[in-house]
């Protein structure tokens, strides 16, 4: 069983559209993997059939028994947060500021705070229209811990492919260098870049390849849009030559691909184009690097 993971240095370079198509291509020897908890979107695409789907709980916010309450106020002179303001005279707990550090049950006199867990949004098993099972999750609004969530995503996506003998995970990884990448990127065997021929592009695709090669990863690239600037482009191509970064394709500019978003298709299904004979190609070319590496 390999891991695929997919990421890129930002938003808005394909990565997912990318993403969703390896995973059609795939279809029932993957088990895809939205880790993308953040802004998770990869189920506008796979269309999943949401069948089984859990709380997830992570970290503990504070709570305020009003009944035992005195309302001395020691709990919000504590509080490094400004988490417990008065409101209609009364002192509450605002979850959006909560840290869940736990001060203030300390030192409240009359035991009426207590932490609790928290619940920060949900995960989800289903069955996609390419005919696999794809493990997605959805994180509150305002919620933090998404690198636990992404793991919680990861593990669930590892068992299901060990039960069913499935050769690959696809894994849609977040934008950037954070907490969420970092947990994408654990236990991977091969990182596919995605990037696109613009300064920003280009930067923090340098940024979030410093991030691979601490991992030790061996890593592709796939630069979208490449005909929109060709002098970046050749930037980019340098780049990936210095850092020996596998380039796995150029994709060129075509509105089919956007066109295809709005049917809810990948481009792999939607219609004939170059594009779409290109991306098939990238996908064979990516099973190839990670079946040598067996």
């Amino acid at each position: 069983m390999k891991e695929i993971v997919v990421i890129s240095g930002k938003g808005g370079t394909g990565k997912t559209s990318i993403t969703a198509s390896f995973a059609y291509l795939g279809g029932k020897d993957v088990v895809v993997a939205d880790c993308d908890v953040d802004a998770a979107d990869m189920h506008l695409l796979m269309q999943p059939d949401f069948a089984k789907s859990e709380d997830f709980y992570s970290g503990e916010i504070a709570v305020i028994d009003q009944d035992k309450c005195t309302k001395c106020g020691k709990c919000a002179d504590v509080c490094r947060f400004d988490a417990i303001p008065v409101i209609n005279d009364l002192y509450v707990v605002q979850p959006l500021d909560c840290e869940g550090c736990g001060y203030c049950a300390r030192v409240c006199p009359e035991d009426a705070i207590t932490n609790e867990s928290q619940n920060v949004g949900k995960w989800y098993i289903s069955n996609t229209k390419a005919g696999n099972s794809m493990v997605h999750a959805r994180l509150d609004i305002g919620a933090d811990n998404s690198g636990k969530l992404v793991a919680k995503v990861k593990n669930e996506a590892k068992q299901i492919a060990k039960e069913n003998n499935k050769d690959y995970i696809i894994i849609d990884g977040s934008p950037g260098i954070g907490c969420p990448v970092v947990s994408s990127l654990s236990g991977a065997n091969f990182v596919i870049l995605v990037t696109e021929p613009t300064v920003a592009g280009l930067h923090d695709l340098k940024r979030v390849y410093k991030l691979v090669k601490k991992f030790n990863i061996e890593a592709g690239c796939i630069i979208n849009k490449y005909d929109l600037n060709l002098q970046v482009s050749g930037e980019i191509e340098d780049f990936l030559k210095e850092e020996n970064i596998i380039h796995i394709s150029r994709l060129p500019y075509d509105e089919t691909f956007t066109t295809a978003m709005t049917y809810g298709k990948t481009i792999v299904e939607y219609g004939e184009s170059n594009l779409k004979e290109i991306i098939k190609e990238s996908w064979e070319k990516v099973i190839e690097i990670v079946n040598r590496k067996s």
